[in-house]
C-alpha cells in the first residue's frame, strides 16, 4: 500500500489514536523535547510504535513552526467514490453535502473539513481533476477532522450533482449574482451546499445544475470571502436552521 506524510502535533496525535495500525513510521527533530512532544512520543511508544529521532534535514521542505518537530508516515487510504457517497446519503436522514468545484488552496481544504466536522457534515465532495486532494498541508491544517470527514472524489461534479438531485437533494449554489441570501434558503431537509473555486467561482456547468443561488450579504468594498470562510457561513446557517 502507499503512504504519505502528515506533521504537526494535533495531526500526528489524532492519528495514531484513531488508526496506530496504519502507522509506518514516526519521526521527532533530534533534541529535547517538550511537553507536548513527549506526551506523543510516550503514546507512540503505548501504542507500539517505535518514535524515531532524526536530523532537522529530513524534515526539509515542511514549515518549521507547522511540523513542530514531529512527521509520521502512514499508509494512504483510498479514495472513496461516487458509489460510497450514494450509500451515505441514503443511509443519512437529511445530509448535508459540501460541494467544492476545483478548490485548489489546501488551507482552504482543511479549513473546509475542519469546519465540516464541526457542524457533522455528511460529506465533503471533490472533483478527481483541477483540485486540491488530501494531503499533508490538508490534514495539519484539518486539525484531525482529516480522518473524521467523508472527503469523496468524484470524475464529475456535475453529474454527481444530478444524480444526488434525481435522489431528492436540493443543490443550493453560493453565488453574488443573486438577490437571494443564503438566510432565505430551507436548509432543513437533503442539502447539498455548493462553492465554487478562489477567484473563478462557481463554473458555469455547475452553477446551472443548481436548484437555488444564494449570496452572503456583504456591505463593505470586497466583492467576496475567501471559500473556506464563505462555506463555514453556509453550513453554519445549515446547522443554525437544524437545531431549531
Amino acid at each position: 500500500m502507499s503512504s504519505e506524510v502528515i506533521y504537526g502535533l494535533h495531526a500526528v496525535e489524532k492519528f495514531i489514536k484513531q488508526s496506530p495500525q496504519s502507522v509506518y513510521s514516526i519521526r521527532f527533530v533530534k533534541g529535547r523535547l517538550n511537553g507536548r512532544q513527549q506526551a506523543l512520543f510516550d503514546q507512540a511508544k503505548a501504542l507500539g510504535l517505535s518514535p524515531q529521532f532524526v536530523a532537522k534535514t529530513e524534515f526539509k521542505g515542511f514549515d518549521e513552526v507547522n511540523h513542530q518537530g514531529v512527521l509520521a508516515e502512514v499508509a494512504k487510504q483510498a479514495d472513496l467514490t461516487e458509489s460510497d457517497l450514494q450509500e451515505l446519503v441514503e443511509n443519512t436522514a437529511n445530509p448535508l453535502v459540501i460541494f467544492l468545484d476545483e478548490v485548489q488552496d489546501p488551507h482552504n481544504l482543511g479549513a473546509i473539513l475542519r469546519t465540516a466536522d464541526a457542524v457533522g457534515v455528511t460529506a465533503v465532495v471533490i472533483p478527481k481533476h483541477n483540485s486540491v486532494g488530501m494531503n499533508a498541508t490538508v490534514r495539519k491544517v484539518a486539525s484531525g477532522a482529516a480522518d473524521n470527514v467523508k472527503l469523496i472524489v468524484v470524475s464529475n461534479l456535475v453529474r454527481t450533482i444530478k444524480q444526488l438531485q434525481s435522489s431528492g437533494m436540493w443543490m443550493i449554489g453560493l453565488a453574488g449574482e443573486t438577490d437571494l441570501t443564503i438566510y432565505d434558503q430551507d436548509l432543513t431537509g437533503s442539502i447539498g451546499i455548493v462553492m465554487g473555486a478562489e477567484g473563478s467561482g462557481l463554473r458555469r456547468l455547475t452553477k446551472e445544475a443548481c436548484d437555488h443561488l444564494a449570496a452572503i450579504p456583504m456591505v463593505g468594498v470586497v466583492e467576496s470571502l475567501n471559500v473556506s470562510v464563505a462555506t463555514g457561513i453556509a453550513v453554519y446557517e445549515a446547522f443554525r436552521q437544524r437545531s431549531r
